[in-house]
């Protein structure tokens, strides 16, 4: 009996010893892994609630703090949507807003204000999320707040979200 408790009480420790091993290669190997969506910004440095939404197809249209700054300075016409991956109503609202963009034709810049928090006080944003039309470089307009199923609610209806993406596509610079 002795013999076969120390054969598997060996086994065991192979066992566990491979899978420490296995799980320290992954850790390391995700430490060093950089995102291209966010200009190289490493994984491991990010917010947790972002590195859950790398791969979401509804969050593939960010935009970069320099980036957003040089279409400000060369007056550019287009629309930003400032959002946090950990905000309640950005998460309920970006998957409804994304389709809405698409049929509406219009690109929306995503600017993540979790990875980058200057924006709040650069872009004077308040409440995400936050949908903002650039006219020539210069804020025209803004739609604050997230989809609600209930127009008396806060918020904005989905239609809100489509007039105001209509009412400014045909400005957008290419």
């Amino acid at each position: 009996m002795d013999h076969k408790k120390k054969k598997y009480t060996g086994l065991f420790l192979f066992i566990g010893i491979f899978l420490v091993l296995i799980g320290l290669l992954a850790f390391l190997n995700t430490q060093g892994e950089e995102s291209e969506l966010y200009g190289g910004m490493k994984v491991s440095e990010m917010n947790p609630s972002t590195k859950a939404i790398l791969d979401d197809p509804n969050y593939q249209q960010i935009i970069l703090p320099d980036e957003l700054n040089k279409k400000i300075e060369n007056k550019e016409s287009f629309f930003v949507y400032f959002f946090s991956p950990d905000c309640p109503s950005c998460q309920v609202t970006t998957p409804k807003l994304m389709p809405l963009a698409e049929q509406s034709e219009a690109y929306l810049h995503q600017f993540n204000l979790r990875e980058f928090q200057e924006g709040l006080r650069q872009y004077n944003i308040e409440y995400t999320p936050t949908l903002v039309f650039y006219e020539n470089g210069v804020e025209k307009e803004r739609l604050v707040g997230g989809i609600t199923e209930n127009a008396n609610a806060d918020g904005n209806t989905a239609e809100d979200f489509s007039q105001f993406l209509d009412k400014y596509k045909g400005s957008v610079s290419p």
